[in-house]
């Protein structure tokens, strides 16, 4: 790319594009130059919000593929439109960034992974939980041995209410409400793509898969499914779990969605605790470790969640203009998406799904 920032398009500018342009708009090695959405008021006011100087808008993505003057695309369409539109962006030439859950189906991914993989530009699915600063602090320490050998984690994901959170449009939820559209639940393997790319950031890969994923109506028409748990075996006699549960009158500190998510990593000689994601719960520190009768808190750890897509996006800009591998790729990508579709079959057949 030489001197020149990457020249961004993002094709989607619903609710979640406003934290993917943060690290856009201020990061010299980037550059939104154009928007997409077939809302194209919507596209006109995000870049605006932006903003974003001069800005391209279109209605059609694939006009946005045709042009020499855009670099990167970054995909934040629903996740049934996730393998075309990536497959047109490689066919075009592009760099790809790809919201999270990659595609539907193990079919899909595969047909996506083989197609990054014999492509030579990058290609990334974007995933930013594993980028929160409290997390990133976690997999430090894990990595330099403050718990001992890791050999379990807990994670909890509570939706609530909130008197600060950001709105949502009934469009956003409306779709996820789709199967066909949203490819499983809101939580369990939307939201949970996170929940799971953690587990497999700290744990490795499962070897066993069981789920029980309940449903709740929040309000008419519109279902969570929550109260869900899903449990996992790693090689090695390593266990995990996540626990999804709706509180509809637990009150959630947050700018973002209302939601707290905890995560609990226990190893053979100490503990650690994150105390933080999409927001949370009281003042707890961000993330505390415990080890032969010694608490640390860690307090001085930003925790907004805003700062999870700012590292996610710094981190790709730098593998394209530096080198090295975007996190994710398209195949930890795959790995990640195999949570959760096997923890949809497991709940849906009864059984415990084996890798």
């Amino acid at each position: 790319m030489g001197n020149q920032p990457v020249r961004v398009a993002i094709l989607g500018t619903g609710r979640i594009s406003d934290l993917h342009a943060i690290e856009y708009k201020q990061n010299p090695k980037g550059n939104i130059v154009a928007l997409c959405d077939q809302n194209v008021k919507q596209a006109q006011s995000q870049a605006e919000a932006w903003g974003v100087d001069d800005p391209i808008i279109s209605d059609d993505y694939r006009e946005l593929l045709a042009r020499p003057d855009i670099d990167l695309v970054e995909i934040l369409l629903p996740h049934h439109l996730h393998l075309q539109a990536a497959l047109d962006a490689i066919a075009a030439g592009k760099m790809v960034s790809l919201q999270k859950p990659m595609c539907m189906n193990m079919e899909q991914a595969d047909i996506l992974v083989e197609a990054a993989e014999s492509y030579d530009r990058p290609f990334k699915i974007f995933e930013n939980f594993i980028f929160h600063p409290p997390v990133l602090k976690a997999k430090e320490l894990v990595d330099a041995g403050a718990i001992g050998d890791p050999i379990s984690i807990r994670i909890k994901s509570n939706p609530g209410k909130s008197k600060t959170a950001w709105k949502v449009p009934a469009a956003a939820n409306a779709w996820r409400q789709m199967k066909d559209m949203a490819g499983g639940g809101p939580l369990v393997f939307d939201d949970g793509h996170h929940k799971f790319a953690l587990a497999w950031h700290f744990m490795g890969m499962p070897s066993d898969v069981h789920a029980f994923i309940g449903q709740t109506e929040v309000f008419k028409g519109i279902y969570l499914d929550a109260p869900s748990m899903v449990s996992f075996r790693f090689p090695g006699n390593k266990i995990g779990n996540l626990e999804v549960v709706y509180s509809p009158e637990l009150e959630i500190a947050t700018k973002h969605y209302a939601q707290d998510d905890r995560v609990e990593i226990t190893g053979t000689q100490g503990v650690l605790w994150i105390n933080c994601g999409h927001g949370s719960i009281g003042d707890p520190a961000p993330l505390v470790h415990y080890r032969e009768g010694n608490v640390t808190e860690y307090r001085d750890i930003y925790a907004g969640w805003e700062q999870s897509f700012v590292n996610s996006t710094r981190h790709y800009l730098d593998a394209i203009t530096e080198g090295g591998d975007p996190i994710l790729t398209a195949r930890q990508g795959r790995d990640v998406l195999s949570f959760a579709l096997a923890a949809e079959e497991s709940a849906r057949t009864g059984q415990t799904i084996s890798f």
